[in-house]
């Protein structure tokens, strides 16, 4: 029959002598210490909680998210400052796709290119609308460094600016033929590139207008996104 465990944590029953496992220390008055065995386990299971908060700390890394995915960029988009000062940009093409890391949304636009072969015509306009969400890992310490999915703009790239208020960061990179802003804000990347071909190229188009009207543009785009 088992037998019951006493007050002091020994057990009435034991195995036979030749069979015996070594006893619990003891402590001044002869008494085993039971306690001393559970030790180690209370031990592994402080580790355990002491691990707890970085693993939260890990989980909690994943880069703030605070705007919608758009399965339609052309239309959360509209581009209307742009449209105005471009002479219109009729021409849309949306794209999407979702992802563990990365959920991301694009839109190509353009103007009517017809006469644009012709030297002296007007300027024609193009570019795409890109927004990338990164849930995984921050985008912060690449955040203009790469191009991206931006197929409009070489590594030829000249003065960067700052546009203060927008989002954490954001920057107008200035190309010969392109003009391209970019916004972080949390794990969301903003790009909108806008480049000219056409009329007269040594004068090219008015490039603080252009990004005067991509920034308003881009505003009212993170503000259509916004999470509610």
């Amino acid at each position: 029959m088992i037998g019951e465990p006493e007050l002091d944590g020994e057990w009435s029953g034991g195995p036979p002598a030749e069979e015996a496992r070594p006893e619990a220390p003891r402590g001044p008055a002869g008494r085993r210490l039971p306690w001393l065995w559970a030790l180690g386990g209370a031990l592994v299971a402080s580790a355990v909680w002491a691990g707890l908060p970085a693993v939260q700390d890990r989980f909690a890394a994943a880069p703030r998210i605070s705007y919608r995915h758009s399965e339609d960029l052309c239309k959360d988009a509209p581009l209307k400052v742009l449209d105005k000062l471009t002479g219109g940009l009729p021409h849309r093409q949306p794209g999407h796709a979702e992802s563990p890391p990365l959920d991301w949304a694009g839109c190509d636009f353009s103007g009517d290119w017809f006469g644009a072969q012709e030297p002296g015509t007007k300027l024609d306009y193009y570019g795409r609308v890109q927004v990338d969400l990164h849930k995984k890992s921050d985008p912060g310490p690449e955040f203009g460094a790469g191009l991206g999915r931006d197929p409009y703009i070489g590594p030829e790239i000249d003065p960067v600016v700052a546009v203060p208020g927008l989002g954490e960061r954001a920057m107008v990179h200035d190309h010969m033929y392109a003009t391209r802003l970019q916004v972080l804000d949390g794990g969301a990347v903003f790009t909108l590139t806008v480049q000219w071909h056409g009329g007269d190229r040594t004068a090219g188009a008015d490039k603080d207008a252009v990004a005067a009207a991509a920034i308003e543009d881009m505003r009212a785009l993170m503000e259509a996104l916004e999470k509610r």
